[in-house]
């Protein structure tokens, strides 16, 4: 099966490691880090959301805008608009950039988070309301006659939209998650399932998870699942841990002098979501596991987001990925830390090992799938 590459659309230049150089939405460097995607062979970029952060839908009709061929993956908290309005922002997009969006639904894993946009529902509540918007969402992108929609967070009369997508039937929706209310949810709905970086045991374990889900939900297809990593990457083995721990080195030299390495304030408790308490569980339990991941990354943010690192040689990183590709994983996410030089050297020496080796791994499929028919999935 093909393999995709999915990296960051940031508005600005700062990392966990480094504080940005200007203000939240930096026009240029936005269109820049995005250039240097589509030049590197990476398939789409991440517009993520945040509170307080620069609205991700107009930055990535921005980019989509002036670039031919990178994909876009926008990301969207159902909390912020009626589904009648976002699923036409969507189309929009989609007409933009003649047919290169996906949209990630985000539920909220963070009551405080939440609350900072007005969203006082429970999480069970939220992946209940994330079902019923996704499943407007899709109507609206589909349906041409006028329709009512009466449903337990939404109620609405007579609404067509007069904006399509280019895509038919529709974009994918791609949607994250480690609790059993969100392989539920993602199950049912979902294109393509999203995993923070965990060891290949672990990752194994939560596929499982999302078949499962999806066959619960009357599904005969299963959602792609991506998979996303910190890699950090160096010539040879030594400079690459060396690397490793200098960057550990200044998330915690920022972290002492309370500069906002993450958007989690680390004031609060423990992380609400699974997703995050997994993340710390395996950082205390152990730094390395399988043939490159590296958790003190993970372990220095509290569990914030795709935290986890790759550490190695090109060779190594693409090796290790390679090993998530044989799980059944064809969506691999990556973002260094020095998210421009990080994605130029990413792009040149380690995505184009990867897709070599996939691609040999296809044309064995192919050959046995001759020899045998019953070996074209083996």
């Amino acid at each position: 099966m093909p393999v995709e590459f999915l990296g960051i659309a940031a508005t600005h230049d700062g990392s966990e490691t480094t504080p940005r150089s200007g203000a939240a939405f930096d026009r240029e460097y936005t269109l820049r880090l995005a250039r240097a995607h589509e030049d590197h062979g990476w398939d789409r970029v991440l517009f993520a959301y945040g509170s307080g952060s620069p609205d991700p839908a107009p930055a990535a009709a921005y980019v989509a805008s002036r670039l031919d061929r990178l994909r876009i993956l926008l990301a969207h908290r159902p909390n912020v608009s009626y589904p009648t309005f976002a699923a036409k922002t969507f189309a929009t997009l989609d007409q933009i950039s003649d047919g290169r969006l996906t949209v990630h639904f985000i539920t909220g894993g963070n009551d405080h988070e939440q609350r900072r946009e007005g969203d006082t529902l429970t999480k069970d509540g939220r992946y209940a309301r994330t079902r019923e918007y996704i499943r407007i969402v899709k109507k609206i992108w589909t349906t041409h006659e006028p329709f009512d929609h009466e449903g337990e967070h939404y109620r609405f009369h007579d609404f067509v939209s007069d904006v399509f997508p280019v895509q038919q039937p529709r974009p994918n929706v791609s949607f994250g998650g480690s609790s059993p209310a969100a392989y539920a949810a993602g199950g049912a709905e979902a294109d393509i399932y999203c995993l923070w970086g965990e060891p290949l045991e672990e990752t194994a374990e939560q596929i499982a998870n999302v078949k499962a889900a999806a066959k619960a939900a009357g599904r005969t297809d299963v959602p792609r699942i991506q998979v996303a990593f910190r890699p950090i990457i160096a010539p040879t083995e030594e400079l690459a841990w060396e690397k490793a721990h200098r960057t550990v080195g200044a998330i915690k030299a920022r972290r002492e002098k309370g500069e906002p390495v993450t958007k989690r304030r680390y004031g609060q408790a423990q992380p609400q979501n699974t997703g995050s308490q997994r993340l710390i569980a395996i950082a205390e339990a152990g730094e390395r596991y399988d043939r490159a991941l590296w958790t003190p990354t993970a372990a220095a943010t509290g569990g914030a987001g795709n935290s986890n690192a790759l550490v190695g040689t090109p060779e190594t990183v693409a090796r290790a990925l390679l090993d998530y590709y044989d799980l059944g994983v064809d969506i691999l996410s990556a973002r260094g830390y020095d998210l421009l030089g990080d994605a130029v050297d990413f792009g040149r020496h380690v995505i184009p090992i990867v897709r070599e080796e996939v691609a040999k791994r296809d044309a064995e499929r192919v050959v046995r799938g001759t020899r045998n028919p019953a070996a074209v999935n083996g």
